[in-house]
């Protein structure tokens, strides 16, 4: 049976999506002075770069960036397999900081839970945020995202597929089943 894949978010929606994603993030912080966002290897950082980027636009402020790879705090590496680690870039204490953690797909939340004990080696947030451009459900871990683009109930055998333009040369969101 050959593969379906269905368009969840064009180009423009993707756009639309980051800035009100954007907005939220700026609405909900407070001190923006305290805001610092982390994006997810591998497109969570694109993401959190575009989502910086826009809140610079919105509020005239440049927010703290930086990376971080949870490729060494998963539980799962058995059955996802060994991945080459990305370098974590996270060039401030995060001690007292807002962090909002950026990822493209929360689906089991593994990934998630594996970044909140990354955080904790480059400090003590005062609080940690989480921001996802799709939520696909089938959570095995109690950890629910704070900003959500897109909420996409799934079947477990379907798979969503982010393009991002810095890494796949397009924005875009896709739903493949089969």
């Amino acid at each position: 049976m050959p593969l379906e894949q269905i368009e969840i978010l064009s180009t423009e929606e993707v756009r639309r999506t980051v800035n009100r994603l954007a907005s939220e993030i700026v609405e909900r912080s407070g001190d923006l002075s305290k805001l610092v966002l982390l994006g997810i290897y591998t497109r969570g950082v694109p993401l959190a770069k575009t989502l910086c980027e826009q809140i610079q636009i919105l509020e005239k402020i440049e927010v703290p960036l930086g990376a971080i790879d949870i490729t060494f705090y998963r539980d799962d590496l058995d059955t996802i397999g060994v991945r080459t680690p990305a370098k974590t870039d996270i060039p401030f204490d995060l001690t007292g900081k807002t962090v909002v953690l950026i990822d493209d797909v929360i689906y089991k939340g593994r990934t998630i839970r594996a970044a909140l004990d990354a955080v904790n080696d480059y400090g003590r947030p005062e609080v940690i945020r989480l921001a996802v451009l799709i939520d696909r459900g089938h959570r095995e871990v109690p950890i629910h995202p704070d900003y959500i683009g897109k909420q996409l109930p799934t079947a477990k055998e379907e798979k969503v597929k982010v393009y991002l333009q810095e890494i796949d040369g397009r924005d875009g969101v896709e739903l493949i089943k089969g």
